[in-house]
């Protein structure tokens, strides 16, 4: 049994992404899938494919590399941890890297990248930071 799920998907993602891996795969949940889609529509990777399977579904995450082999995720932090949970107000939204990365919230509206939630007016709990 795994404690923190997020925490498990950024480091599967982190080793896939230094052994120059195409794709990894984990379990699926909800907030995984979400958070995959904020890294795809954000260009940190190809693809976020959910694929619903009995007794749980897995995602598959397709890496993207540029032609020297060099991939844009470079670092990936979980902030809010089971432990120790952190949270932000909306005019106190991180920015990561002076907006090189993204920070990605978890709010009463969904989970959002911190430039989204800066701009609905929201916060919550900062669940991690890519650059």
């Amino acid at each position: 049994m795994n404690t923190d799920p997020i925490a498990d998907m950024l480091t599967r993602i982190r080793n896939a992404v230094m052994a120059k891996h195409n794709s990894v795969v984990m379990p699926a949940s909800k907030i995984k899938g979400e958070i995959g889609s904020i890294l795809k529509n954000e260009g940190f990777v190809k693809n976020c494919i959910v694929e619903p399977k009995k007794p749980q579904g897995v995602i598959k995450i397709g890496l993207k590399y540029d032609e020297k082999g060099n991939a844009p995720i470079v670092g990936l932090k979980r902030v809010s941890k089971p432990g120790l949970r952190v949270y932000t107000s909306n005019d106190k939204v991180p920015s990561v890297y002076g907006g090189i990365g993204i920070s990605i919230v978890s709010t009463s509206q969904g989970i959002m990248t911190g430039k989204e939630a800066k701009r609905k007016g929201v916060g919550g709990e900062v669940l991690c930071y890519v650059w």
